[in-house]
């Protein structure tokens, strides 16, 4: 039998392996693989030659496309520029945040998370629309028959998560803690946004008014991405961040216009919902994301 000092050596060489961080790679190759990404997700988006907008069907499916080719070439720079020592520890679905356990979790409570926080504006749009449609299958057969939707709602999430979190995630944490990783991956997620401002021109929008839209949306896309490299990084799925990706592309920014047109009782009860969404989702993020709820042994080690 062991005794007591046998036992306790035993769990302290279990947790050091447990918690032993990830191998590193050079900070260049990491920056410029994710570089290269950015610009290979946003080069497939126009490498089709249309007369049409983006929202044409036309364009969206030859999106797709291209898009869809990004998705299968963007694992090779995982496989490839990660550590030997890495690749030989885990398996390569699981840098990629394609992994079982805890799956139930990162579906269901990160989204919880999320609705949380946008308890106000959820309250907002009950007054304007009846929640029963979303429990209406012509609903439903509208949205997924609409290119639009299945764009905002489907193939952005999983295209972008996949790219800009899935793939450019696991090389840039060889590189730099979770925290900092977190703050850097998101930029790339930010400047990738950027190439609206072109389209906006394109449609007669001025330039003045085209960049201040392509600067806010640029500050907003990019503090997503820190919440969704949060995700990714705590709970080490990528299902995480795409749903709620696509949450946040369904609500969209608060409308604050239409909230101060709301009833004065109402105005009053969806101004306490905004404050205890965002209160209660501060409070909640750490709990909520405890990489220990998610079997979560890899990505995040501080």
């Amino acid at each position: 039998m062991k005794n007591l000092s046998e036992t306790e050596a035993e769990v302290t060489m279990d947790e050091n392996v447990v918690h032993e961080s990830l191998p590193q790679i050079p900070v260049v190759t990491s920056v410029t693989c994710c570089f290269v990404l950015a610009v290979l997700y946003v080069g497939s988006l126009y490498i089709w030659s249309t007369k049409h907008n983006r929202d044409h069907p036309t364009t969206i499916k030859r999106r797709f496309a291209s898009v869809s080719m990004v998705m299968l070439a963007a694992p090779f720079f995982v496989y490839f520029f990660s550590s030997p020592e890495l690749l030989s520890r885990e398996p390569f679905p699981t840098l990629l945040g394609l992994r079982l356990k805890g799956l139930w979790q990162a579906v269901v409570i990160p989204y919880s998370l999320t609705v949380l926080l946008f308890l106000g504006p959820i309250f907002v749009n009950m007054q304007n629309e009846s929640i029963r449609s979303y429990f209406d299958l012509d609903y439903w057969r509208g949205s997924f028959g609409s290119v639009i939707w299945v764009r905002n709602h489907v193939m952005a999430p999983l295209s972008e998560e996949f790219v800009f979190r899935a793939c450019m995630m696991p090389l840039i944490l060889q590189s730099f803690s979770p925290l900092v990783a977190v703050f850097i991956t998101p930029l790339f997620f930010g400047v990738a946004h950027l190439h609206h401002i072109a389209e906006r021109l394109s449609l007669g929008v001025e330039l003045s008014t085209a960049l201040l839209i392509g600067l806010f949306q640029f500050i907003y896309t990019t503090l997503f991405g820190f919440y969704s490299a949060f995700l990714f990084a705590r709970t080490g799925h990528v299902v995480a961040p795409i749903l709620v990706h696509a949450f946040c592309n369904h609500m969209g920014l608060p409308d604050l216009q239409d909230l101060w047109q709301q009833d004065l009782w109402r105005r009053v009860v969806a101004i306490v919902l905004y404050l205890a969404g965002f209160i209660g989702w501060i409070f909640l993020v750490p709990l909520a994301t405890d990489p220990s709820i998610y079997d979560n042994t890899l990505y995040w080690n501080v």
